[in-house]
């Protein structure tokens, strides 16, 4: 019996391993949170959509601006018609400067836009008798309407806001994303050790096992066909190892490069004690989606931008413009005299483009844009059942997978102490090799299962994040200080 024990501790002592840093899952998805590259791509996107949104937001704002001429020279020929319908050509020999400052408003209301001009013109003739002329403009006040016209900037109003409000959104559900990838890669990398570990103890309870059979054979205890078997298994786990340790590896160098590791470093994955408590119900998360998704962010934008189009092929049925214009001007000889003895200066124009026959294209383009936000408004209502529908199966699944895991633990637990009940027993020659390899098969396998099942609880939960921003294990909202990010960045 005293045999028998030390025979079964060997069977069933794992190999030595080289010392490895341990990593919860925890930690990988802070890691990977912090400095993979998928979290970089997140936060390039949101970067880029705050600039975006930030050049919006300046549009809406005066802007000041300065031209100038500094000189311009001219010495050409222009023609020039005498009163009796012949022609000649003058000379011209002249350098010219100008400066303006103007101050650009758009009106929100109507999409005009609003100036307010000072300027001066200076203009030296350069040939015989030369002299100097300055113009001035203290101030001209300038509205330039469209009429009819789509209101771009009202449009922008609506649209830009619920653009950066989708980006800001998909920001946070990116980083549950990236917490999903890295909850991949830690558990790929955990089945791939526990593979292993099952690997090495596989191929050591086979060597000694084989050892025994040939130890039995030479005293008749066991058949030729049990030894040839058992000299099989030994061969299969040889070679399960040498896969198993490949895969090990790989793994190994897939999660290190995802959470920009140093190479060289290995990885021990801690199998999760815990799993998030509590089932979740299908309204509530519903109702969490579709108020911080980016998915009704994305809705509301392609529907406005649908009733844009139709509102921008309405628009282009007819183009009428209204330009006015008024201020003081004053010309001299020097430049202070150019500011006084001002004189009014005022331009008023209604220019319109209004086709008599152009064969329905413009009213074809707007039955087309209509069209087509009909089959945005289809898509849409489509996309929205979709979602609802892939919302109430992850919820399913995650109400259901906390069973699943509670079943694969236990079988794991039982399927661990039959096979460590078999090997006893084959050591006593009760059982058959097929009984043993069958029991082992059953341990491997249940095994692996439970880490698989432990890795869908994770990633469903997760997920459930990702399309919520809604963390249930805390009862709280997942914010992001889009602001600090931005400028930490």
């Amino acid at each position: 019996m005293r045999a028998a024990a030390l025979i079964l501790a060997l069977l069933l002592g794992a190999g030595g391993r080289a010392v490895a840093r341990s990593i919860t899952l925890d930690e990988a998805v802070i890691l990977a949170r912090a400095q993979s590259v998928d979290a970089a791509v997140a936060l390039n996107e949101l970067r880029k959509s705050y600039w975006s949104y930030r050049t919006y937001r300046a549009d809406l704002l005066p802007e000041v601006n300065f031209n100038a001429t500094i000189p311009s020279y001219r010495k050409s020929y222009s023609p020039y018609q005498h009163e009796d319908g012949s022609y000649t050509f003058v000379r011209n020999n002249v350098m010219q400067m100008s400066g303006e400052i103007s101050v650009e408003q758009s009106i929100w209301p109507t999409g005009g836009t609003l100036s307010l001009n000072t300027s001066i013109d200076w203009l030296r003739q350069l040939d015989r008798g030369a002299f100097n002329r300055f113009m001035s403009v203290p101030v001209a006040l300038t509205l330039s309407q469209p009429i009819f016209a789509v209101n771009n900037v009202k449009w922008n109003r609506r649209i830009e806001p619920v653009r950066y409000e989708e980006a800001k959104a998909n920001f946070v559900s990116a980083t549950e994303k990236v917490a999903m990838n890295a909850v991949a890669y830690f558990f790929d990398l955990l089945m791939a050790k526990e593979n292993l570990g099952i690997a090495r103890q596989n191929y050591s309870n086979a060597r000694k096992l084989h050892e025994v059979a040939v130890a039995k054979r030479e005293m008749g205890q066991i058949s030729r066909n049990d030894l040839l078997q058992l000299e099989l298994n030994l061969l299969n786990a040889e070679s399960s190892l040498t896969d198993r340790e490949s895969s090990y590896r790989a793994a190994q160098f897939a999660l290190s490069a995802f959470l920009d590791i140093e190479d060289g470093e290995e990885l021990d994955p801690v199998v999760p004690a815990e799993v998030p408590a509590g089932d979740v119900v299908y309204a509530d998360v519903l109702d969490k989606a579709l108020a911080n998704n980016s998915f009704s962010r994305n809705i509301r934008r392609r529907q406005l931008e649908a009733d844009y189009e139709v509102a921008k092929a309405k628009g282009a049925m007819r183009q009428i413009t209204l330009f006015a214009q008024v201020g003081y001007t004053g010309t001299a000889d020097n430049a202070g005299d150019a500011y006084s003895r001002l004189k009014d200066n005022q331009v008023v124009e209604i220019g319109f483009k209004i086709p008599l026959l152009d064969w329905g294209k413009r009213r074809g383009n707007v039955k087309v844009a209509e069209s087509n936000r009909m089959v945005v408004e289809s898509r849409l209502r489509k996309e929205q059942m979709e979602f609802s529908q892939d919302i109430f199966i992850l919820v399913e699944r995650y109400n259901n997978q906390r069973r699943q895991l509670a079943i694969s633990q236990r079988a794991d637990t039982i399927a661990e102490a039959r096979y460590n009940t078999n090997v006893e027993t084959f050591m006593v020659g009760r059982i058959s090799t097929l009984d043993l390899n069958d029991s082992q098969l059953s341990k491997d396998e249940s095994r692996q299962a439970m880490i698989n099942q432990l890795y869908l609880y994770w990633r469903y939960y997760y997920q459930l994040r990702s399309l919520t921003l809604w963390d249930f294990a805390t009862g709280r909202g997942i914010d992001a200080d889009i602001d600090r990010i931005i400028k930490g960045s």
